[in-house]
C-alpha cells in the first residue's frame, strides 16, 4: 500500500512543482523553507500547541515532497542537492523532537522526555542503516517505519492530541525498522562476502 502511494507521488507533485518552476524559486530554497517551517512546529509544540505543531509538520512534510520534484522537472538535481536535502531532513527530524522534548521536559513528564529520546535515535539509525547500505550500493528503503511514515504518526498523534501515544508507537516500532535494514544489507552481502573469505 504504501509503496503504491509513493509511486504516485511524482504524479501527484509533477504539476504544483511545474507551476512552481515559473517562480524561479530554486528546489534548495524549498528544502531550506521546510526546515524552517519545522522550527515553526517545534516552538508550536513546545508552546504546547500541539494541533499547530502536527499541521505544520505535515506543511513542511508538502516542503520535503515538492524539492525533489521542482528538481527533477527543472532538472536541477545535483549532488549537493541530495546531500543537502538529506542533512537537512535529519535536522529536522532534531528540530521537532526537540519540541517536543523542552514541552514535556518543562511538564517534568519523565516518560514522555524518555520516549522523545527514544523514537530520535530510532529515527536517526533508520537513516543512518539506509545511507550505509547505499554507500555499499544496496538500497535501503526497506522496513515499515520510514521517514514519511515516522511523520504522519507524530503529526497524527499531535494533530488528536496523542502525542504520548504517537511517540510510544515510534520507540516502540522504529527500531524494527532499523533491524529490518540491518537484516536486508547482511541478505544482500552475505553471498558476496562468503566468496571473498
Amino acid at each position: 500500500m504504501l509503496a503504491r502511494v509513493k509511486a504516485e507521488f511524482p504524479r501527484l507533485t509533477e504539476p504544483t512543482a511545474r507551476a512552481i518552476a515559473r517562480t524561479g524559486i530554486s528546489p534548495n530554497a524549498l528544502t531550506v523553507i521546510g526546515v524552517l517551517v519545522n522550527g515553526a512546529a517545534a516552538a508550536a509544540i513546545a508552546s504546547g500547541l500541539m494541533a499547530w505543531g502536527g499541521l505544520l509538520i505535515l506543511a513542511a512534510g508538502v516542503f520535503d515532497l515538492l524539492d525533489g520534484a521542482l528538481a527533477r522537472v527543472t532538472q536541477r538535481s545535483t549532488a549537493f542537492g541530495a546531500l543537502l536535502d538529506s542533512t537537512l531532513d535529519r535536522f529536522s527530524e532534531a528540530v521537532f523532537f526537540f519540541g517536543l522534548l523542552i514541552w514535556y521536559h518543562n511538564q517534568q513528564h519523565l516518560l514522555g522526555t524518555v520516549l522523545v529520546y527514544a523514537a530520535l535515535v530510532s529515527s536517526f539509525l533508520v537513516s543512518y542503516v539506509r545511507a550505509r547500505a547505499e554507500g555499499l550500493g544496496i538500497p535501503g528503503e526497506v522496513g515499515l517505519f520510514s521517514r514519511t511514515v515516522r511523520i504522519l504518526v507524530l503529526a497524527v498523534g499531535l494533530i488528536i492530541n496523542q502525542a504520548l501515544i504517537a511517540l510510544a508507537i515510534l520507540a516502540l516500532l522504529t527500531p524494527i525498522t532499523v533491524v529490518q535494514r540491518a537484516l536486508y544489507v547482511w541478505q544482500k552481502t552475505r553471498r558476496s562476502d562468503n566468496r571473498l573469505s
